[in-house]
């Protein structure tokens, strides 16, 4: 064989090991979904399993077993979902990377449900059901299955369709889809349900406006000053003493029911603490990372990215001690009705239950939880770290004014309405400028008034898609709630 005929062997052999090579990694891409679901069927039988040991000698416990499958598949969901408005805006402006974001809100969830999780929950959620309306154990069994699979399924849709949605309204609508089938309309706490109603509204109307204001405040007093780091040293230590203010109340508030029962004035006076101490630290702090940069924005972006990582992690965790009992509530509330064949308003949560919501919302993040996490991030609007700080400080200082008016919130509406509202406030601020700078230019090079409003900083299709399933998220949960309990009594009644 000569050498020409060699090396032409040898190019064959390249251009077919290519050919292999790309399509090992087309079969990759396409599985790489398969190996998600795979995971996540293996965690949510273990779960059953789980319950099956732990319950094999109490009465119903192939109804527990049943719930424990579904609590399992609920927290992953909320993992998928529920997680990305905490890490979304940290992941969008480059403060952290997706793994990092990923292994920060894992550690940090988890933390915040087994630590901070709660030793009781409500079993009607949100008390939008009167207990003594069911008082059946069997069909009140049946309702919180239904109430469970039918807001997992509602989350697993609109995950898939790119839409947060509030995993605590989906329980809601569950709970009463199943309580309407069971017991009837009268069953319903109408005025309860009113006040989750005026959340929708209440609760993005409130983080957008509070995260427009602190980057109106941030343009206004840092980067339209003509020395951004003299400015800078002034006033990020106070962001980010108000930073640890807000978290400190709200964590007292909302993620430390477990630990320590505080009310609205105890946690503002630990918030004020906590705040002048992060104030007192954080100027020789400002001022040794400031020392040498340039005078310009880029030198601002990198003095708010370790305040913004911090709250990504505060966040998540007061979301894990929160949000959990989305998964585990309604199980914990199976399990007590089949082991002591009543209905009770609170019951405690069996240290296995809450393993399974913990686990479960940290699996759903690893495995889902990126798409929508890029979606928050950086599809909306584009977010930079000073803007995704204003998104996680409105979500604390909301829920603490909200708690303050005592009105119902969601801190998914809180958060995208955050993200929504520097979005727009881009917007309005954009073609404020562009007015000015067409009044100073000749008549010739002015931009047109309609061209100026075509510039979007706001992805409509985006704002559109998540206000629509904000608005059907309760009635969608409810009828295939109700649908449910219906087939499972026809089946087993």
């Amino acid at each position: 064989m000569t050498d020409t005929d060699k090396t032409h062997q040898w190019r064959t052999l390249d251009k077919d090991l290519n050919r292999l090579s790309r399509v090992e990694y087309a079969t990759m891409h396409v599985a790489r979904p398969l190996v998600g679901v795979g995971v996540s069927l293996a965690f949510i039988v273990l779960a059953a399993l789980l319950a099956m040991v732990l319950t094999q000698h109490s009465p119903g416990s192939l109804f527990i077993v049943a719930a424990a499958g579904f609590g399992a598949y609920m927290a992953l969901n909320i993992g998928a979902n529920d997680v990305a408005n905490n890490m979304g805006p940290a992941v969008g402006a480059n403060a952290l990377s997706m793994a990092g974001a990923i292994a920060i809100a894992a550690i940090f969830e988890s933390a915040g449900a087994l630590i901070a999780g709660g030793d009781v929950v409500s079993t009607i959620s949100k008390g939008i059901i009167a207990p003594e309306s069911v008082p059946d154990a069997g069909v009140f069994t049946w309702a919180m299955m239904a109430a469970l699979l039918s807001a997992a399924i509602w989350v697993n849709i609109a995950t898939w369709l790119s839409a947060p949605v509030s995993t605590t309204h989906s329980v809601v609508g569950g709970v009463l889809g199943a309580g309407v089938a069971a017991a009837g309309v009268s069953a319903v706490n109408w005025p309860t349900m009113g006040a989750i109603a005026a959340s929708w509204v209440i609760s993005p109307l409130l983080g957008g406006l509070i995260a427009a204001a602190v980057l109106a405040f941030i343009k206004w007093r840092v980067i339209y000053v003509e020395d951004k780091i003299a400015a800078a040293r002034t006033w990020v230590p106070a962001l980010i003493g108000l930073m640890a203010a807000a978290f400190a109340a709200y964590l007292a508030l909302k993620g430390l029911k477990r630990v320590v029962d505080i009310d609205l004035a105890h946690a503002l006076g630990i918030g004020a603490g906590v705040g002048l101490a992060a104030w007192l630290v954080a100027i020789p702090a400002i001022r040794r990372q400031s020392r040498g940069m340039e005078n310009r924005n880029k030198s601002l972006k990198a003095l708010f990215g370790v305040p913004l990582v911090i709250s990504a992690a505060l966040l998540s965790f007061a979301h894990g001690a929160n949000d959990v009992a989305n998964a585990v509530g309604p199980l914990a509330a199976i399990v007590h009705a089949q082991e002591f064949g009543a209905v009770a308003g609170k019951v405690a949560i069996p240290a296995w239950v809450m393993v399974i919501g913990a686990f479960g919302i940290s699996f759903g993040l690893v495995l889902f939880g990126p798409k929508l996490i890029r979606m928050v991030g950086s599809q909306i609007t584009k977010l930079n770290p000073m803007r995704a700080y204003c998104v996680a400080l409105s979500a604390a200082i909301t829920v603490i004014v909200a708690s303050w008016l005592g009105l119902p919130v969601s801190s998914t509406h809180i958060a995208v309405g955050g993200v929504f509202g520097v979005g727009f406030f881009r917007e309005w601020h954009a073609e404020r400028r562009a007015r000015t700078i067409n009044l100073n230019r000749p008549p010739a090079k002015r931009l047109p008034a309609e061209e100026r409003r075509r510039r979007k900083l706001v992805r409509r299709s985006h704002f559109m898609t998540i206000v629509a399933a904000w608005v059907i998220t309760v009635p969608a949960a409810a009828l295939i709630s109700g649908g449910m309990f219906l087939a499972i009594r026809a089946v087993l009644g």
